[in-house]
């Protein structure tokens, strides 16, 4: 987006037009995409998880219909305060805690009666709230407005968490 808010900003960070920090949830793109049945969607990290990458980018290109993969790609306006050569490392913290699970749908497996989401992330292992502090877009809030920041991060941590479960939720379906 440039750095400005948008639907795609996450909860709790300071983006242009968001100096206090997004106070809304982010959109889902991915389950947006799902809600069709036709589009395969797959959510990867290369940092984290570079098979679930592969195996996502052969399942997408052999699907006969549309696909979407969201890569989870962090960028300068991020502010990664190990620095832009840590990339992969942030992007499997994202991961770990719990701010970037990754998973696949194909309705390909629907047509064949199986269940079309698989979820290829475990539950979160890292501190969210770390995590997120060390990005300078989520940093800058808590410097500047350490009581709003306290109760945005709670909320985006819980946002996750519940993402999280819902995602699960389908994971176990038959």
């Amino acid at each position: 987006t440039g750095g400005q808010s948008s639907k795609a900003t996450p909860t709790g960070s300071v983006a242009k037009f968001a100096a206090a920090g997004k106070r809304t949830k982010k959109k889902d793109l991915g389950m947006m995409a799902m809600s069709y049945g036709y589009v395969y969607v797959a959510k990867v990290c290369m940092g984290a998880n570079p098979a679930q990458l592969l195996k996502a980018m052969v399942e997408a290109e052999a699907y006969k219909g549309p696909s979407l993969i969201i890569a989870y790609a962090p960028c300068i306006n991020h502010g990664i305060k190990a620095g832009m050569s840590k990339v992969q490392d942030e992007a499997k913290r994202a991961v770990e805690a719990g701010y970037w699970p990754l998973y696949r749908y194909n309705p390909d497996l629907a047509a064949q009666g199986k269940n079309p989401f698989t979820l290829d992330s475990k539950p979160a292992t890292g501190d969210y709230k770390e995590f997120i502090l060390g990005e300078n877009r989520y940093a800058a809030l808590k410097q500047q407005f350490p009581e709003e920041a306290a109760t945005l991060f709670a909320r985006a941590e819980q946002e996750a968490k519940d993402k999280y479960d819902y995602y699960k939720k389908l994971n176990d379906m038959e």
